[in-house]
């Protein structure tokens, strides 16, 4: 692959996962969708676009995945959608990308992974900004909010770490995906008197499962292959930046001060704890 290819596909890719979180704060904020009918949309509309995607590449769906990994997905989803209910899309990023991280490398503390003192130093700052970004005040985003979109990031972090070494990751995802489908079903039942959706909300949903997260897998996954560890793990770092800058840009967010420096201690010392390890 050549490098310019990459760059554009590994930019497509980060840009698709940002757009998950504007897709959904502006479809829970300015439309009448719920954050169940949104999940469920998502999912459903997500699990088909990556059926079409594995079909037309592999010929057919062998039917990868296993249902613990696509109750991850479902978990993941719904507390994504839930949190964005309160959450701004910059805060709601680095919530869900602090939380994957801190997910995965206490993962490898507890197989027996040693810190060496410069990523020591990177943990303690990353877990010391979220502390920081929580903490009660006047800029403090709302602690329900954050509390699920936390858990959003833990399901995120165990179901990566039960795919890790996929021979086969789009088809295992798209597997998950499908499989994730009666879970977020049986959602829509239990809320069933609860829920409401209208078109501009159902068309955002559908964005979110077919493009950003459909589409957004299916180009990651093509460009993956070429990149090293580090550099992959490093590059979701703009996840975050671009969910911010795009709030601002679009949703009229506004970017307080301890956002920034609680994105600099957890983007920060999430890069000493990748960089060093690799």
């Amino acid at each position: 692959m050549s490098m310019a290819r990459l760059i554009v596909l590994t930019s497509l890719a980060m840009l698709a996962f940002a757009g998950n979180s504007l897709l959904c704060r502006v479809a829970l904020r300015d439309t009448g969708i719920d954050a169940a009918s949104f999940t469920t949309i998502r999912l459903v509309s997500g699990a088909l676009m990556l059926w079409l995607i594995v079909r037309i590449s592999h010929g057919a769906h062998s039917g990868r995945g296993d249902w613990l990994s696509a109750l991850a997905l479902f978990v993941y989803a719904a507390g994504f959608s839930f949190a964005y209910v309160s959450l701004p899309a910059a805060t709601g990023a680095l919530l869900l990308f602090g939380a994957v991280q801190a997910t995965m490398i206490g993962r490898g503390l507890w197989a027996g992974e040693r810190l060496r003192n410069i990523q020591l130093a990177g943990f303690v700052l990353a877990v010391g900004g979220l502390v920081g970004l929580l903490l009660p005040g006047l800029s403090a985003p709302p602690l329900a909010g954050s509390l699920l979109m936390l858990s959003a990031g833990v399901a995120w972090g165990v179901y990566s770490l039960r795919g890790k070494g996929a021979i086969d990751p789009l088809g295992t995802t798209a597997g998950n995906f499908l499989r994730s489908v009666p879970i977020t079903l049986a959602l829509t039942v239990l809320l069933f008197s609860e829920m409401h959706a209208d078109s501009a909300g159902a068309w955002y949903a559908v964005l979110s499962g077919a493009i950003t997260s459909g589409i957004g897998y299916a180009i990651w996954y093509t460009a993956l292959p070429a990149l090293k560890a580090a550099q992959a793990a490093t590059v979701q770092l703009s996840v975050p930046v671009i969910a911010a800058l795009g709030g601002i840009a679009f949703l009229g967010e506004l970017l307080s001060l301890r956002l920034v420096l609680a994105s600099i201690a957890i983007l920060g010392g999430i890069v000493l704890v990748i960089t060093e390890r690799q």
